[in-house]
């Protein structure tokens, strides 16, 4: 083992004996500020150690329980949207990887956001934390080539636009730079409806995003998509290519375009310009101008067969709904909720439904707007805190609470796209002291008792009621929608409350605030933590709505925010 640790430094011990037996299988590495182990405890040590929050913040950072067939850059791009990664250490026989960061502030903010939202890669949840290492050094060894070269090909592209952005940039660093700050994008499977506004939403994660041009070609819905610059084009590819908008389909195929500015002429619902606000609309004018048009086809020819472009990183992680890029796939501060803005519940319902009667396999659930919720508490639930909890992801029509099994429950939401999403932040979660089950159920939509029929108030419905959070179109709140979390967000407030007010009311649900803090531009809102997701979960469905005088009515909410 001397042979292969070659420089080790005194200090604690957690970790470092299932950091060194990882070598004989990784490579040599050199990590600082640790020490060998003195016995094999450690590793049983480490793992309970994690679990505590006197970890110290660190540029380093470790994951745990990546998927087999997780790529370098699928782990590359976790770190991504919070600043540079410049170094990366993958343990593939552990199913672990450490990437470090360039900056302490850019590590916390990355450890800061994946303690609210789960990130996924290929559909599996993993775990992030702070390493008790503080720099991360890796050598050439053929384990680790592939690791290296993932991240000496972002990092060259950084390095490049940065001496563009200099005026001084020699021809080789400029080939390097980033192709092409355009991008084409081809969205396959697309059973549901993606939009201009939606892609701007997605990709402005990674940059600023100049100009869109949407199409349609070869029977395939198609964007043409320019970045203020390449790195940031180069950054979205790598995140974004492979990955699945919706679960199972709308599948993003991206590639660097030969074009390097676009020129577009009108903003409307199919081309945008973001720098020309005072562009007409140009209503049932052609998107692409001919020399566009011209040059894109030579491109396409070029890549080869339509939908099939070839890329050097080939992606694999599909995120479920809402994108869904929170809670399963790839998780991007801000992207998470992106998909929510779509508004058009009747096109996507008609969608996943004509896919359902053609019999695409697998589509036909997708197609239905009816939950099945399991493992409930009988002695707890009621069909009014299935209907505020699961209002947060749509608007809830009808709840019904299985008479004889009153451990389960069926939840209409208004159209399959809620569904979906509701499923895929509520699955798991905890309510009343059990873990819930969310599936997609059988039934196509939940009946009412018959007229004299007694069902004990287990089914209800909801379709008229006036604490719908989505039935106005635009409304803000289709870009709020993020996963629970142990942060509230509260609005409404009245002039009249103040912090303790609140405090109270929120400790009156048998939970314990940890944090509060008003807006200091507007009273009216405010974010309150609990100790626990559960806690929080409870508080909503116990004080949405709850009556704080002045006719003011309290809205709450879960917040992607920490205090």
């Amino acid at each position: 083992m001397d042979g292969i640790v070659q420089d080790i430094t005194v200090g604690t011990k957690r970790g470092s004996d299932e950091l060194l037996s990882a070598c004989a299988t990784n490579g040599p590495f050199i990590m600082s500020n640790s020490a060998p182990s003195a016995n094999g405890n450690d590793s049983k040590k480490f793992k309970a150690e994690n679990r505590t929050s006197g970890i110290l913040p660190s540029r380093v950072i470790h994951i745990r329980k990546l998927p087999n067939d997780v790529t370098e850059a699928e782990v590359i791009s976790l770190g991504l949207p919070f600043g540079k990664v410049t170094n990366l250490l993958m343990l593939k026989g552990k199913n672990q990887a450490f990437i470090e960061m360039n900056t302490e502030e850019a590590a916390n903010t990355m450890v800061s956001y994946y303690s609210t939202v789960t990130p996924y890669l290929r559909s599996h949840p993993i775990y992030i934390q702070y390493s008790n290492h503080k720099e991360l050094k890796t050598d050439s060894s053929p384990n680790q080539a592939r690791a290296q070269a993932a991240l000496q090909a972002v990092n060259a592209v950084q390095t490049a636009n940065m001496a563009i952005a200099g005026g001084g940039v020699s021809d080789s660093a400029a080939g390097l730079a980033g192709q092409s700050p355009v991008l084409r994008i081809i969205v396959e499977n697309l059973f549901y409806p993606v939009t201009l506004d939606v892609l701007h939403q997605i990709f402005s994660k990674f940059g600023t995003v100049l100009k869109i041009i949407t199409f349609t070609k070869n029977n395939q819905f198609q964007a043409l998509l320019q970045y203020a610059d390449g790195s940031s084009a180069q950054h979205a590819k790598l995140a974004l290519d492979g990955q699945n908008i919706y679960n199972a389909c709308c599948t993003l195929r991206i590639d660097f375009s030969k074009l390097t500015s676009l020129n577009v002429k009108y903003n409307n619902d199919k081309s945008r310009d973001y720098t020309r606000p005072d562009l007409p609309s140009g209503d049932n004018q052609p998107t692409l101008d001919q020399t566009m048009a011209a040059a894109f086809g030579k491109e396409a020819s070029l890549l080869g067969a339509p939908g099939i472009i070839s890329s050097p990183y080939g992606g694999g992680a599909g995120f479920p709904p809402s994108i869904a890029f929170q809670q399963a796939g790839l998780s991007v501060p801000g992207v998470h909720g992106a998909l929510a803005p779509l508004g058009m519940p009747s096109a996507a319902a008609a969608a996943a439904a004509a896919a359902s009667r053609i019999g695409i396999p697998g589509f036909a659930s997708a197609a239905n707007a009816v939950l099945l919720v399991s493992n409930l508490n009988p002695e707890r639930v009621t069909p009014q805190c299935l209907f505020i909890l699961f209002g947060v992801y749509g608007d809830v029509q009808r709840v019904k609470i299985l008479f004889n099994k009153k451990e389960n429950a069926l939840v209409q939401m208004f159209d399959c796209t809620q569904a979906q999403l509701a499923m895929s932040h509520l699955n798991g979660q905890r309510l009343h002291g059990k873990a819930m089950r969310v599936t997609m159920s059988k039934h196509q939509t939940v009946q009412l008792p018959r007229e004299g029929q007694e069902d004990q108030g287990l089914t209800k419905d909801y379709s008229s009621s006036p604490l719908h959070r989505f039935k106005k179109p635009g409304s803000k709140n289709f870009q709020n929608i993020f996963p629970p979390s142990a942060t509230l967000h509260l609005s409404n407030i009245p002039p009249s409350i103040t912090e303790e007010d609140l405090k109270l009311l929120f400790s009156s649900t048998t939970g314990m605030v940890k944090a509060f803090k008003f807006f200091q531009k507007d009273r009216k809102m405010a974010l309150i933590q609990m100790s626990s997701v559960e806690e929080a979960i409870q508080a909503l469905i116990d004080l949405h709505n709850h009556d704080l005088g002045e006719n003011h009515h309290l809205r709450v909410s879960f917040s992607k925010s920490t205090i």
